[in-house]
């Protein structure tokens, strides 16, 4: 009975043992993207920089888009009573206060009546493509963070794995500490990790940018054709 009593309470005794000596362990160290981010050199400034002018763009590009697709469902109605009214200077000071893409396209339009048709049509397809020119102002840029983004980060791997390795190489007692080596690939391949971020949030600001371009696109076509209609219905 006392053997059994004893057995017991040398296995709780290693059991408090094995708690005490798990407790007194460290913590392991969490990591997040801003500590990455310390561990990558002036390559993630760059990356940094980057991304704010990303940002930046996107939401100027946003407000842009915003107001190109806004515009009063009765717009081309009141041109239409205007034009049939005569009232040339009532339909072109309404196109003026509207101030949108479309707006301006059949303002050059009304300025254009009495003149053939052909010559009406083709001086609105000028203006719209100087409309969608100004939409697309900076989207070169933001393709270019997309895709450069990315190689900036892989350089910044391989300078920090050249690096890594010439920093070996120099250790005259040829004894490479598992560490040294672990926390040098660990710098490089944060570049490569941020670089890889920025790319693919600028790379989806772009299609999400160009689909609102194109959305655009088809609103001013489809007021082209409907004021080259208007012009086009009898009196």
């Amino acid at each position: 009975m006392l053997f059994q009593i004893q057995t017991n309470m040398d296995t709780a005794m290693t059991a408090v043992q094995d708690s005490l000596a798990t407790m007194e362990q460290p913590m392991q160290e969490s990591i997040n993207l801003f500590t990455m981010a310390q561990y990558g050199g002036w390559i993630m400034i760059v990356l940094a920089l980057m991304l704010a002018f990303a940002l930046y763009l996107f939401i100027e590009r946003m407000v842009v888009l915003t107001k190109a697709t806004k515009e009063d469902k009765t717009f081309m109605n009141r041109i239409r009573d205007y034009i049939k009214e005569g009232k040339i200077d009532s339909a072109v000071k309404l196109c003026q206060r509207t101030d949108t893409p479309s707006a301006r396209m059949v303002e050059k339009g009304i300025s254009r009546i009495g003149r053939p048709m052909q010559d009406v049509q083709v001086a609105i397809e000028n203006v719209g493509n100087l409309e969608v020119s100004t939409l697309e102002k900076g989207l070169v840029l933001m393709a270019t963070i997309a895709a450069g983004a990315p190689m900036l980060g892989f350089l910044g791997t391989v300078l920090g794995m050249v690096q890594t390795f010439f920093n070996m190489a120099q250790n005259a007692s040829g004894v490479i500490e598992i560490s040294t080596l672990s926390e040098g690939m660990y710098q490089a391949m944060v570049t490569t990790v941020g670089g890889l971020i920025v790319g693919i949030l600028a790379m989806f600001a772009y299609n999400f940018l160009v689909s609102r371009i194109d959305r655009v696109v088809r609103q001013l076509e489809s007021r082209t054709m409907e004021f080259m209609d208007l012009l086009n219905e009898p009196v």
